[in-house]
């Protein structure tokens, strides 16, 4: 994954609407009909938070006739958790900047 990638990703999930969603696509596949049942925004803003998920790669869109189903992209959530492992942390235990 590149840099521009995950910084988009990151951008993505800087807002709680955008996380709130991922964790209700986390239980499976949603159409954007009950993904607004649980905000209270309306279908215009739904539709952008959706475009921002799905251009990132967070999240896939299935058309079925006139509705659009939605559900978490898995291959990008694992080179996203990929990318952010290849951060390590300080290692040692007498650093002071760590405790």
């Amino acid at each position: 994954m590149s840099d521009m990638d995950a910084a988009l990703i990151c951008k993505a999930l800087g807002d709680a609407n955008r996380l709130k969603i991922l964790r209700l696509l986390s239980g499976g596949e949603k159409c954007a009909c009950k993904l607004l049942e649980a905000f209270d925004i309306s279908q215009p803003t739904l539709s952008h938070h959706m475009k921002i998920l799905c251009d990132c790669g967070l999240v896939c869109a299935r058309r079925e006739g006139k509705w659009t189903h939605y559900s978490l992209c898995g291959e990008t959530l694992e080179a996203f958790r990929t990318f952010l492992n290849g951060f390590s942390g300080c290692e040692k235990e007498e650093c002071c900047q760590c405790q």
